[in-house]
């Protein structure tokens, strides 16, 4: 078991041998997906050793891109690697105006890129081989006990000095009180201050077979979308932090990876592994109008019909707040609320 991780069930020589080719098959489509990709801002020669990469894929995201690229640049991101999905909001123009940020430019399907990760995974090969990468959405941003005093640069020597080679993260969605859709935010505002609560619970995690990626799944969309059917809830665990090796591969989104020991480096609300919280901006106020555009397109779900009625929720702008909601104050309340373990600091 390698350091700073959970056992993970056995399973048989005929099953690591079927996942051992799905990810060699994952890692051929990706390096055939480097064809769909144009480079339009190309910083990658400033990319040090030791620096820490973002990597996203994204599509009209203008409104979020300031605050984004500020937090994490507060945090301690080195590179943004950024594959944009055609969008014609002008967040391309604007990150290709960025000097810490490559772009790439795509007008192929995200959900036959698999949402997005042939593209993904073609940047971590390319550029993020034995570096410490990033990966989120536009929509999350990454806290951790200590982050404003350590950051990443921070964590990341002290996974190293642990030997450690990932961190876990739980996606919390923060919501406002009141209808989606009504609240006020203009670009540059943090996410926090418009959508200041979330659900402390309850979450439920099992690992699965044979990969033994954790699947936690409760909260806010579950509660309010998904009630009648929970097994169809968002998944909530994700591994965005990675010391990345080309042979690496994400399998479903960053919510499991192969090879399968990469999936005990997080062990869940709760949990006993250093872990953090990705807070999940999801209902800014133009979800409502979003909705409505990717329930067209189809593009975000394996069988998207099955969601259309989830799609048809969101542009209703339904209130989500109710009297158990807690507001954001921080990492530790988080950490208190065993939503999220700090490092230890102090040792190594």
């Amino acid at each position: 078991m390698a350091p700073g991780s959970v056992p993970l069930p056995d399973i048989s020589l005929a099953a690591a041998y079927r996942l051992r080719w799905q990810r060699r098959r994952l890692l051929w489509r990706a390096f055939r997906a480097r064809h769909q990709l144009r480079l339009v801002a190309d910083h990658t020669v400033d990319l040090t050793a030791d620096g820490v990469i973002a990597i996203t894929v994204m599509r009209n995201e203008a409104a979020r891109l300031p605050f984004f690229l500020k937090f994490y640049r507060d945090l301690g991101v080195d590179h943004f690697l950024i594959v944009d999905n055609d969008s014609d909001d002008g967040g391309a123009e604007y990150l290709a105006a960025q000097p810490d940020v490559s772009l790439w430019h795509t007008t192929a399907s995200y959900r036959d890129a698999r949402f997005g990760l042939d593209w993904a995974t073609w940047l971590q090969i390319r550029y993020g081989h034995r570096r410490w990468c990033l990966s989120v959405d536009a929509d999350e941003l990454l806290v951790f006990g200590g982050d404003a005093q350590h950051g990443l640069r921070g964590l990341t020597h002290w996974l190293d000095r642990q030997g450690r080679i990932g961190f876990g993260a739980l996606m919390l969605d923060l919501f406002p009180k009141g209808p989606l859709g009504k609240v006020n935010y203009s670009p540059g505002d943090d996410p926090r201050d418009v959508l200041p609560w979330f659900d402390c619970g309850p979450y439920r995690g099992v690992r699965q077979t044979p990969r033994g990626n954790l699947w936690v799944q409760g909260g806010t969309r579950d509660r309010v979308f998904f009630s009648d059917d929970p097994q169809r809830a968002p998944t909530l665990n994700k591994l965005p932090l990675i010391k990345w090796d080309r042979r690496y591969v994400y399998t479903n989104s960053t919510h499991a990876a192969l090879p399968r020991r990469l999936n005990a480096l997080y062990d869940g609300p709760n949990g006993v592994l250093p872990s953090g919280v990705l807070l999940h901006s999801k209902f800014l106020p133009e979800i409502t109008e979003k909705a409505r555009i990717e329930k067209q397109r189809g593009q975000h779900f394996g069988q998207p019909h099955q969601f259309e009625g989830y799609y048809d929720q969101l542009a209703a702008g339904p209130d989500l707040w109710h009297d158990k909601a807690l507001r954001y104050e921080g990492s530790s309340q988080l950490e208190a609320l065993g939503l999220a373990r700090a490092p230890e600091w102090d040792a190594g």
